[in-house]
């Protein structure tokens, strides 16, 4: 049987698909305000998921995919997960 990610694995998982998030849209030439409106998601929250302090819903990963030109597994992907 698999063993299920820990805390610390999760975390790890956040900050890097934070990362990558920051990454595409610097690439864009967007501000994070300016992604936050296109996806539909608070500036202050979007702000705490590229840090990887929050964990992010399926709604709102395929929100901000949709605004940084990506579907959703090409945002995992990118972040290696």
């Amino acid at each position: 049987m698999a063993r299920v990610s820990g805390k610390q694995d999760v975390e790890q998982d956040l900050a890097r698909l934070g990362l990558s998030i920051r990454a595409q849209r610097k690439a864009l030439g967007m501000t994070q305000e300016a992604l936050a409106d296109a996806a539909g998601v608070d500036r202050a929250h979007m702000g705490k998921i590229e840090r990887g302090e929050r964990n992010v819903t399926l709604l709102n990963l395929a929100r901000i995919a949709g605004a940084l030109q990506l579907r959703p597994s090409e945002m995992l992907a990118a972040a290696g997960l």
